[in-house]
């Protein structure tokens, strides 16, 4: 037997898989802002130009702008009296009529060569990491209540990145090709679905509206895409972008919709060929659930690709470093007001530590500055997204006051009368199965379980029953046992890590745009899992031809 690092020598080159060379991309530099600095007189000036205006966003059907009579308005969550979009609803006809459209571009844009395709992704990313930066972060504050850094982490960096490493892949992708044997030739040929795919976004990232919709697009696909009520400002901007950058008008069509009518539509034509979605649970299932009862119409199997929630968990080792603890723990739970899927929930902290924890965290509660990010940049976080994200976190806090089992220890304030606002709340629980522990609140609240030292194998076991949802978790240890058993941990039937998570060691969950995980998002050293997002929507076509 050869030898495993010879074992591509014994072929010759004609005989091996073929790769191109690959394009070098690097991630985008992520802007510090400092009084004074350019970008910081840019960005003060864009959101200078927004105070106060109402921007007019029509629905795009073929590249031709339309208005319905289902008007409606963004609001700017820190400030609700400030409408930042009018926008209108596409009907269950202009959905129709969209789908028409995209279909009749899709056969040219697929047969487009990929490097065109991803010239388009490299210029629009160009367009946003300079002339359009403070535009796009301008209107992801103002539209979103994010700060400065959450903004520019994400409209502008992420979303550089998404653009630039997608296209990056893709083209690596298609030059990855079989053996072939002389005088044959095998090759594949990778092209978009037979179809469309529906891309639905949600309101806390601009990045992802852009991936969900660009990333199937880059592969040859045509895309309806329907950004979230709460992002109308900023999706359209991103639109935008992309159409200056090259992109054929009706390769997305850009069709806000009311949610089930959107869903309804495209789930029940035959044509559907893929849906892209981050959201809630029980609206993927919804999809999900609909795709499978019109299965029979279809012309090929639809491909569903989803994000949904998380419940996710800090778990604290007697060894650990208590000041890593706090500032990794405030800075996940609160951080944009907890408004991540990643975000972290719940605490479980052993009974030794805990009265230093606790000090900590009441101590770096105290410095949290909740606010205008548009007027203070030294803003932590600012208001919820809406209303109705306030109705439901104030629903909680009230569970959490009438709780016998429940103690609040800091913040819970409550103040609707200019902007959605809530104060961080940190919530210590005696039960470890209180709803607070198992059940989404998606805002800044975060509920902790004081353990025994001594059962910390135990609360591993809790850790995984408590909640079906797995995304992310973070151990907070220097001893190697407790790393040691969290690794072994997927391997069990029930784990909800069974279900693609990341787990940082004596990390903070997902804080910038650059740590990697395993749900499509991460970057920078991840190549297979944006290269695995892409395969979603391609189909592989093999060649052979006989010398």
């Amino acid at each position: 037997l050869l030898p495993r690092n010879n074992v591509l020598g014994f072929f010759p080159p004609s005989l091996r898989w073929q790769h191109r060379p690959s394009v070098k991309v690097v991630n985008e530099p992520v802007l510090a802002f400092k009084p004074g600095s350019p970008e910081r007189a840019a960005l003060q000036q864009a959101l200078n130009d927004l105070r106060g205006k109402t921007e007019e966003i029509p629905c795009v059907v073929g590249g031709e702008k339309v208005w319905t009579a289902d008007v409606r308005y963004q609001v700017s969550p820190f400030k609700h009296s400030h409408q930042v979009a009018k926008y209108c609803y596409a009907d269950k006809d202009l959905l129709n009529k969209a789908i028409v459209s995209a279909l009749g571009a899709r056969k040219e844009w697929d047969l487009r060569p990929i490097q065109d395709r991803a010239e388009v992704f490299f210029k629009a990313a160009d367009i946003l990491s300079g002339p359009r930066r403070a535009e796009i972060l301008a209107k992801t504050m103002v539209g979103q209540a994010k700060t400065v850094i959450q903004a520019e982490i994400d409209a502008a960096a992420e979303l550089v990145d998404f653009f630039r490493f997608n296209a990056k892949y893709a083209l690596e992708l298609e030059g990855e090709q079989p053996i072939s044997a002389p005088p044959s030739t095998n090759s594949l040929v990778y092209r978009g679905l037979e179809g469309f795919v529906a891309a639905i976004s949600p309101f806390n990232f601009t990045a992802i509206g852009g991936n969900l919709a660009g990333a199937p697009a880059l592969m040859g696909n045509v895309v309806l895409w329907k950004p979230s009520d709460s992002a109308m400002l900023s999706s359209y901007a991103v639109y935008q972008i992309l159409l200056e950058a090259g992109l054929p008008p009706g390769v997305i069509q850009f069709v806000p919709a009311e949610g089930i009518t959107f869903g309804d539509t495209v789930t029940s034509s035959e044509h559907l060929a893929g849906i892209n979605f981050t959201g809630s649970v029980p609206t993927f299932k919804r999809l999900w659930k609909q795709v499978s009862e019109n299965l029979d119409r279809y012309r090929t199997f639809p491909r569903l690709a989803g994000e949904c929630g998380g419940k996710n968990f800090h778990f604290v080792h007697a060894s650990a470093d208590v000041p890593s603890v706090v500032s990794g723990t405030v800075r996940s739970a609160f951080e944009y007001g907890g408004q991540k899927c990643s975000a972290c929930s719940r605490l479980y902290v052993p009974d030794s530590l805990w009265p230093h924890v606790k000090a900590g965290l009441l101590e770096e509660h105290q410095k949290i500055k909740v606010g205008d990010p548009a007027e203070d940049f030294g803003t932590f976080f600012s208001a919820v997204i809406d209303s109705k994200a306030f109705a439901r976190i104030k629903k909680w806090l009230k569970h959490a006051e009438s709780s016998p089992n429940l103690n609040i220890l800091a913040g819970g304030g409550c103040d609707d009368a200019v902007g959605y606002f809530i104060q961080p709340c940190i919530v210590e629980t005696k039960d470890p199965k209180d709803p607070i522990m198992q059940e989404e609140i998606f805002g800044p609240v975060l509920s902790v379980y004081v353990y025994p030292e001594k059962q910390y194998k135990d609360i591993l076991h809790l850790i995984d029953s408590t909640s079906p949802y797995g995304l992310t978790g973070a151990v907070f240890c220097k001893s190697p046992v407790p790393g040691r058993l969290f690794k072994e941990q997927p391997h069990h039937k029930h784990s909800p890590y069974t279900l693609t998570p990341t787990i940082w060691h004596h990390k903070y969950i997902r804080l910038t745009k650059i740590r990697p995980s395993v749900f499509l998002g991460a970057k920078k050293n991840i190549r297979q899992c944006l290269i695995f997002g892409e395969t979603r929507y391609i189909l592989k076509g093999t060649q052979w031809l006989s010398g």
